[in-house]
């Protein structure tokens, strides 16, 4: 399997650095400039600048390159966030998107659901999205313990 992402803090940097723990291959296209809300994205994450510096550009092409798209969150998505734009674009490319709503369920239950929908769908490169740190404080340690529940 292969985690893409687009390398923001929060649910996509926790993504990136459970697939550089865990020797994991990893990738995903970023913003031109690789600018996240901390500033440059560090080389250290094998991930492609987009021609242009639109996150939703980014967000979109994750979707499209990716087989599934697993989004972790604290609560529902809002239609105005980087999320719930996730969501629509899995949406528009017929992409299998999983939503794990952290409110309504543990650690446990969230890795069981997404290795089994990652076996249901055939999934070899998966798409990790959530929330920046800056709108959720815990995303980054929830989104990895997750991951590491489910993979490791």
């Amino acid at each position: 399997m292969k985690i893409i992402s687009g390398g923001q803090t929060g649910a996509d940097r926790a993504a990136l650095d459970f697939a550089i723990q865990h020797r994991i291959p990893h990738g995903g296209w970023v913003p031109k400039g690789r600018q996240a809300e901390d500033g440059r994205i560090p080389d250290t994450y094998q991930l492609q600048e987009m021609p242009t510096d639109s996150h939703r550009a980014r967000t979109e092409q994750n979707v499209i390159d990716s087989q599934g798209t697993v989004i972790i969150s604290h609560g529902k998505l809002s239609k105005k966030s980087g999320s719930g734009y996730t969501a629509r674009m899995a949406k528009k490319y017929r992409r299998p998107c999983l939503h794990l709503d952290m409110g309504k369920l543990s650690i446990d239950a969230s890795a069981r659901m997404l290795r089994s929908w990652v076996v249901e769908h055939r999934i070899e490169m998966l798409n990790v999205a959530g929330p920046r740190l800056s709108g959720d404080t815990t995303i980054y340690r929830t989104t990895f313990e997750i991951l590491e529940a489910a993979f490791v």
